[in-house]
């Protein structure tokens, strides 16, 4: 089996961005972010998030899903690139 590539396209890159601008505009610190989605279930440093905003880390749609709803905002929205709440 053929290693996958860690490499981050454009959608990750995008999302990555969106969960960045959306937690600033919230007044989030990221260990407040990583604490909210730890809470409902997805365990997340303040580490782990720092280096998904910086799309040094691939975001599963696990991740997607718990960020988006620890964000008050669709996965969807995320994804796109929205950033009305």
């Amino acid at each position: 089996m053929a290693a996958r590539s860690l490499e981050i396209g454009p959608a990750g890159i995008r999302t990555a961005r969106t969960i960045e601008i959306l937690r600033i505009e919230r007044g989030l610190a990221q260990r407040e972010l990583a604490a909210r989605v730890t809470a409902l279930g997805r365990p997340m440093t303040n580490t782990m998030l720092s280096r998904i905003e910086r799309a040094q880390r691939r975001c599963d749609i696990d991740d997607v899903v718990a960020l988006a709803q620890a964000l008050r905002v669709s996965p969807q929205a995320l994804l796109q690139g929205t950033r009305a709440a």
